[in-house]
């Protein structure tokens, strides 16, 4: 299961990517937010990467105007590595090299065409399981 949740300024693409994902057959839980409504980022992202944490949810999809606030409350969960990304390379990159198990998009930054791009290669990549990588993981996580 994918956790997902935005603030208001991401609302609209977290509905896109919801139904996106359950084109695909991919199981999700919204945390959140449930309209467009002003409302405060951290209440969103802290509940998904909690729930992706605990092992409710396989990996997190947080979404903001900027996809900056809610990647840095996201990462103040312990085993947490929320990458926030612009473009396919760095959604593969950091599930082949840091594993990441949270995604951070920006509405407001990229559109929805390439953030349904994203998504889909962020979770159709696999952690690569090399050694030097996974040194590199052990380290964030003991800091």
């Amino acid at each position: 299961m994918i956790g997902i949740g935005s603030d208001h300024g991401g609302y609209d693409l977290k509905e896109k990517v919801i139904a996106h994902l359950k084109e695909q057959g991919i199981e999700c839980k919204d945390y959140g937010c449930m309209d467009k409504s002003s409302c405060d980022y951290p209440v969103y992202g802290r509940a998904v990467a909690e729930a992706v944490a605990d092992g409710t949810c396989e990996k997190g999809i947080v979404i903001c105007t900027t996809g900056i606030g809610i990647s840095i409350t996201a990462n103040k969960i312990p085993g947490i590595r929320c990458a926030l990304c612009a473009d396919t390379v760095s959604a593969k990159l950091t599930r082949l090299h840091n594993n990441a198990n949270v995604l951070a998009i920006g509405a407001g930054i990229v559109g929805e065409n390439l953030a349904l791009s994203i998504v889909d290669t962020f979770l159709g990549t696999d952690f690569s399981g090399e050694e030097r990588h996974q040194r590199r993981i052990d380290l964030i996580e003991k800091q």
